[in-house]
């Protein structure tokens, strides 16, 4: 019902998941062979040099109370030497780069306990695969940043590691072929046809594309994948709808508006461009100017 239909094989099967809707992309990564084919293009090793990749349990992260999407990552353990968190973001999301500062911070700091030597804190590296165009002035779809010495770029530690892959570049040019173009071919991917290009030049790809292939085909998977990527929809296009009515309005009467239609603080507070306590504010002394009245 509502899923196209086309052949393969000579079976009728339902189009394929998208590995942008982060459910799926979660699952694709649930395989050990296709985490390490990923993370060794992410981090520039061969697929044998990673001796352990393990897949460590995590819930449905929320960005603030009333949060109804929440973040669905993967985190990994690296060689038992770092920590990796890997992220899929579609719409485009205001402070990014703040953001996984803040939880690659945490996830850093989080490992201490009282009385533990520093020397025991793993390297702490995110991927953040994002579907929007997070730096206009940079050409690379790929790019890492390291903490660095501002003029001689001297290593200052490598204790904290951020990439990115911003997969709407592949659709406004060509790019040298190599692993992680590969991979950004195939997580970017809308067809068949694409999916295949890239799993035909890739061992771990191929991998990742019969998984998929099979994930698309099962219906329980099926249904979660649909709820979340309509979540994902509803979201991104409340998101638009509130920063539209933002340009038009100003922001308290914008804020107060949006209150009165039950949206949650926090996207009142992207919209609007301010905090969600000066949100807090306005609605408790409108509340107040009523019962006054």
């Amino acid at each position: 019902m509502g899923c196209s239909k086309k052949e393969l094989n000579g079976k009728s099967h339902k189009s394929l998941m998208l590995p942008t809707v982060d459910f799926c992309f979660k699952e694709l990564m649930l395989n050990e062979k296709v985490r390490r084919g990923f993370i060794s293009a992410l981090l520039d090793k061969k697929p044998e040099e990673i001796k352990e990749i393990t897949l460590l349990p995590t819930i449905l992260r929320k960005e603030y109370k009333d949060d109804k999407i929440g973040i669905l990552d993967v985190r990994v353990i690296f060689n038992n030497e770092s920590q990796i968190d890997i992220e899929m973001q579609v719409g485009p999301f205001d402070f990014w780069a703040e953001r996984t500062v803040f939880y690659l911070c945490r996830m850093y700091t989080e490992q201490i306990k009282e009385g533990d030597s520093y020397g025991t804190l793993m390297k702490c590296i995110h991927i953040g695969i994002l579907d929007f165009k997070l730096f206009d002035n940079m050409e690379n779809f790929y790019s890492s940043f390291h903490l660095r010495e501002d003029i001689c770029g001297m290593l200052y530690t490598d204790q904290l590691e951020f990439h990115v892959l911003e997969l709407t570049k592949l659709r406004e040019r060509e790019y040298p072929d190599s692993e992680i173009y590969q991979w950004a071919k195939f997580l970017s991917g809308k067809s068949e046809e694409e999916f295949r290009e890239m799993a035909e030049k890739n061992e771990y790809i191929n991998e990742a594309y019969e998984i998929l292939k099979h994930l698309s085909e099962d219906e329980k998977k099926r249904m979660e994948y649909e709820a979340r990527e309509k979540a994902l929809r509803d979201y991104n296009h409340q998101m638009y709808w509130a920063e539209k009515r933002g340009v038009k309005e100003g922001k308290k009467e914008m804020a107060l508006k949006l209150l009165k239609e039950n949206v949650l603080i926090d996207l009142i507070a992207l919209a609007a461009g301010v905090s969600t306590e000066q949100v807090e504010a306005w609605r408790n002394e409108n509340v107040l100017t009523h019962h006054a009245i």
